[in-house]
């Protein structure tokens, strides 16, 4: 069993805490991805397990053994870094199959591993190419085929498609997924891309001043943030948020926003809100779930740029003096400049408290 498991996993320099007190728990197989933005501790914790960084407390067990004090040749797990660190002076067979050649191999079994790892990742064809006369993704594959014949109990990523153009990271995103698919590894995956972490995690843990702000499935971040932070930081563009304030109404609960307009809110907020009555909250709306709609609508954003992505525009600008976005289609009339009225998806609001800042549906 490769499961991996953090407890109370402590990083301090000086007087300095970058992880003060991490608890994670990773399952055999599963896919897991560390995202945060930089400073969080996301790489300090994956360097930690790898070993190449000493903890200031806490255990580290990969399956039944406890590994915190072993150094890393002795953990069995393999990392593939930013930068490929390849050597220039080797062809990508003499690359994939040097850690067993210097661990004394023989020379049948380094060929045989370095044909079966190069097939997989699909260097077949250019194992007698030198890095230089690769592509950026052919040489994040020699790195990884690297990581896969020395056979680990867990794969570590430290953001390994931050040096490739937009079009190869989708396509070695396609190749990483595919991988652990194929292979049924754990793995252990840090970016700072929360696109990276939505598209190849089975888990995302997002992490903030070294702690953790919400572990869970991809989905369940996108739609059910645990605070704001998360929800801030889950979806592109990121979710807007409006300081309204709450008030009982005949239907139920109902929100004030600014400007004056006033909004019942639909049956599964009532429970939360029941004892909420005259209270400011934070509202978050994603862009993609706010309507274009100029007759009554209840918010007016002032728009000082419009963005075409084809598919459809982005209206960034604000609202009542914060920042705002608000995505409509592409055919969309869009003028700098003016004020636009939208309409927010009563069914896709999220409720935050003001001074905690965690969600009021995790009290459902």
């Amino acid at each position: 069993m490769a499961n991996v498991t953090l407890s109370g996993l402590k990083k301090s320099f000086g007087a300095v805490h970058i992880i003060p007190d991490l608890n994670l728990a990773i399952a055999d197989k599963e896919f897991v991805v560390l995202v945060g933005p930089s400073g969080c501790g996301k790489t300090t914790a994956l360097r930690m397990i790898a070993g190449l960084e000493e903890s200031s407390g806490g255990t580290i067990r990969i399956g039944d053994r406890d590994v915190t004090a072993l150094r890393p040749g002795l953990r069995n797990v393999a990392m593939v870094f930013q930068n490929y660190a390849l050597y220039p002076h080797m062809n990508v067979a003499a690359n994939i199959g040097y850690g067993m050649k210097a661990r004394g191999e023989k020379p049948a079994a380094i060929q045989a591993a370095v044909n079966r790892a190069a097939r997989i990742v699909a260097l077949d064809k250019l194992l007698e190419r030198r890095p230089k006369e690769l592509s950026g993704g052919q040489r994040q594959r020699v790195a990884i085929a690297r990581a896969l014949v020395r056979d680990p109990d867990v794969f570590l990523f430290d953001e390994p498609l931050s040096n490739l153009d937009a079009k190869l990271r989708v396509e070695m995103r396609t190749e990483i997924r595919k991988l652990h698919r194929d292979l049924q590894a754990t793995m252990i995956y840090v970016t700072h891309d929360q696109v990276e972490a939505m598209t190849l995690a089975d888990r995302v843990v997002v992490m903030n001043g070294g702690r953790i702000e919400q572990a869970a499935d991809p989905m369940t971040l996108y739609s059910r943030p645990a605070n704001v932070f998360v929800a801030g930081f889950i979806g592109a563009p990121s979710m807007n948020f409006v300081d309204v304030t709450i008030r009982s109404g005949p239907d139920g609960p109902q929100i004030a926003l600014p400007g004056g307009a006033v909004l019942t809110l639909p049956r599964h907020f009532h429970t939360a809100l029941a004892q909420r009555g005259d209270q400011a909250v934070i509202m978050g709306i994603r862009p993609e779930h706010l309507v274009e709609n100029t007759a009554n609508a209840p918010l007016q954003m002032q728009v000082e740029t419009v963005e075409t992505l084809g598919s459809h525009r982005l209206l960034i600008g604000t609202l009542a003096g914060a920042p705002f976005t608000a995505q409509v289609p592409s055919d969309y009339s869009a003028t700098e400049g003016r004020a636009v009225g939208v309409s927010p998806d009563l069914n896709q609001l999220h409720l935050f408290d003001g001074i905690t800042k965690l969600s009021l549906l995790g009290q459902v």
